[in-house]
């Protein structure tokens, strides 16, 4: 194969997967790893793709980009909806009086699910949700066997959250039974990141203070890194996506303990 026709493969992979691995291209080519620095050097210098440790991702990808909460809503529906669901799921057998719900599209949809059923506990009590986000706090303000709890601060028009020392400095002082936590990119190295600093200062308290953790990732996720870890992995319990992960983020996961549903 040539060069040309290697390096058009290449691109066309960043293109559809977002990312690429070193090794694997090698693997994938039978060239040596140079080979293959060689043609992401060349890729990198036409813009088709940005080079980062290992391998590379599309290039409109950055640490820092974050796109708004409602352009979120219509990426990876499908498999947000069965995250969401086997999250519904796991929440419905935990017995959990007192639940965090963080921010984002993901957990957004869960909200639409506890929304449409009857969250009283056995012992007859309401379901505390405790959540810093506006769009999720308004949907579950009136539910059925609810008692809501919105955590204020400083509102990001981008995400219509809390964020910031106030919001994290609330959750510090509470012991919630049970989290369900966003992230923009789950490492085998890195961990889970997000791209904004005062809201990883959120996520990290909530993640802290909770007995129980459970992260809703899909699959687009697996093995990125955005500006701002808030967890390490052995931090987190349970990790509910779409798609088995990768062989080094799985290996990861299992060496953290951390218990994965595929949704």
């Amino acid at each position: 194969m040539f060069a040309e026709e290697r390096q058009a493969e290449i691109a066309e992979l960043v293109l559809t997967t977002r990312r690429v691995n070193g090794a694997d291209l090698a693997r994938r080519f039978d060239v040596t790893m140079e080979t293959v620095r060689r043609d992401l050097a060349a890729l990198e210098a036409a813009g088709r793709l940005r080079r980062v440790h290992g391998g590379a991702v599309s290039a409109d990808q950055s640490t820092s980009d974050e796109k708004t909460i409602s352009s979120r809503k219509h990426l990876n529906t499908p498999e947000k909806r069965r995250i969401a669901q086997a999250a519904f799921d796991l929440l419905r057998t935990s017995g959990a009086g007192a639940v965090v719900l963080d921010a984002g599209s993901t957990v957004e949809a869960l909200a639409d699910l506890i929304v449409r059923t009857d969250s009283t506990l056995p012992d007859g009590q309401e379901q505390l949700i405790i959540t810093h986000a506006l769009h999720i706090a308004a949907k579950l303000a009136d539910a059925s066997g609810i008692g809501l709890e919105l955590v204020g601060g400083r509102v990001r028009k981008l995400t219509w959250a809390a964020a910031g020392g106030r919001a994290a400095e609330h959750y510090t002082r509470l012991r919630p039974d049970l989290a369900f936590v966003g992230c923009n990119g789950i490492h085998a190295a890195f961990g889970l990141s997000t791209p904004d600093p005062i809201e990883a200062v959120v996520k990290a308290a909530i993640i802290q203070t909770s007995r129980r953790v459970v992260v809703l990732c899909d699959s687009a996720k697996h093995d990125q890194e955005t500006l701002m870890r808030f967890a390490s992995l052995d931090e987190v319990d349970t990790l509910i996506t779409d798609r088995e992960p990768g062989p080094e983020l799985a290996a990861a996961l299992e060496e953290a303990d951390v218990e994965v549903v595929i949704a």
